[in-house]
């Protein structure tokens, strides 16, 4: 498999896109939360900044289409699905038991039992149960990506096979939503499909140079993302102004292209690599560390003393759970996945602890 040097400017991209999200849920989010008031009332100011701190979710999934397409080039649909598993559920395991911790302990969110053993398959957004925490709900989004690629690695990943398959999967999603086919519309996601597949089109200019073609894809799923991101900012964020959400959607796409073209290559400080392996469990742990710590905190601090506080623990939980669950979990779980495909490759089965150490980590390791 042809390996990548690490694109450390995602690192940063992706703690910026999760900061985004943070502060959205604490700053700028108008429903129920973790204050006694709505977090949008506690800090009015900033609030109206942050309010759009959800897009971030937006350039998650651009930087996704760019780094699953690199870490799927060249792997089997086992291999892939391996590396998926390997990166998501130790991290997201851990953070359904804080749900349920929190509920127990705190009888605070929604980590009920009758919730959490769904939620343990990530499953739960496919069978109508509730989220342990909403930030979930973009996992499942996910999913579908994942499944998607798993289809094209199975084919064969290869340079005409990726134009076909953005091109069926573009198409494929204008068709669904203009049939109102439900079954179409939940296979091929067609509101959040346009950034999966400008980051798959990124990649093949970062990785092959850039033709009018790749930036057709480019362009056409712009023009999509601003149509579908206009329509959820009065849906889903009703209230968001248009304009706003338009700048910052050109601005992620605009950022995307300086990064496949090379034009950030400066920015690939070492440093940037801790960031980004406090991304994903920091996405995954701050909602539900703040229910109970803000209780605790506020309003005996002030709002920006404890917002200052929660911030700073949803970090340290959030390297905690880096290094004492994901990179232990990791390698625990890569070792027993590789040896589960032996059978698949008609060898015989090989006892996980023979399977060899894996190397440094590798490109995949940027994304979710």
């Amino acid at each position: 498999m042809t390996r990548h040097p690490r694109l450390r400017e995602l690192d940063l991209l992706r703690f910026l896109a999760a900061a985004g999200v943070v502060l959205y849920h604490f700053t700028g989010f108008g429903g129920a939360g973790p204050w006694p008031e709505h977090a949008r009332e506690v800090f009015p100011a900033l609030g109206a900044v942050t309010r759009y701190g959800y897009l971030g979710v937006d350039l998650f999934f651009v930087i996704s289409g760019f780094v699953i397409l690199m870490s799927a080039w060249g792997r089997s649909p086992g291999e892939f699905g391996v590396s998926r598993l390997v990166r998501l559920m130790p991290a997201y395991w851990a953070s359904v038991l804080l749900g349920a911790v929190v509920y127990a302990v705190f009888r605070q969110g929604h980590g009920v039992p009758g919730l959490v053993v769904p939620n343990l398959t990530m499953l739960q957004g496919g069978l109508g149960v509730e989220n342990v925490d909403a930030v979930y709900w973009t996992l499942w989004v996910e999913m579908h990506f994942y499944v998607l690629a798993a289809v094209l690695a199975g084919i064969g990943i290869t340079y005409r096979s990726c134009l076909i398959f953005m091109a069926a999967w573009t198409l494929g999603g204008v068709f669904a939503d203009e049939a109102g086919s439900n079954l179409l519309q939940i296979m091929l996601v067609p509101t959040w499909s346009p950034y999966f597949i400008a980051g798959m089109a990124l990649f093949m200019i970062h990785r092959f140079g850039p033709t009018l073609l790749l930036w057709g894809f480019v362009a056409v799923s712009y023009l999509l993302a601003l149509h579908w991101g206009t329509w959820r900012a009065g849906t889903a964020f009703k209230g968001s102004d248009d304009r706003v959400v338009a700048v910052a959607v050109t601005a992620i796409f605009l950022v995307m292209i300086l990064v496949a073209t090379g034009r950030l290559a400066w920015a690939r400080w070492r440093v940037l690599t801790v960031l980004g392996a406090l991304t994903y469990p920091l996405y995954l742990v701050h909602s539900q560390l703040a229910l109970p710590l803000l209780d605790a905190v506020y309003p005996g601090l002030n709002r920006w003393a404890a917002l200052a506080v929660v911030i700073a623990a949803s970090l340290a939980l959030a390297y905690a759970v880096h290094r004492l669950v994901e990179r232990p979990g990791a390698a625990w779980l890569r070792a027993r996945l590789l040896a589960s495909l032996e059978p698949i490759r008609g060898r015989k089965p090989v006892p996980a602890d023979d399977v060899p150490a894996p190397r440094a980590p590798e490109p995949e390791l940027v994304s979710r």
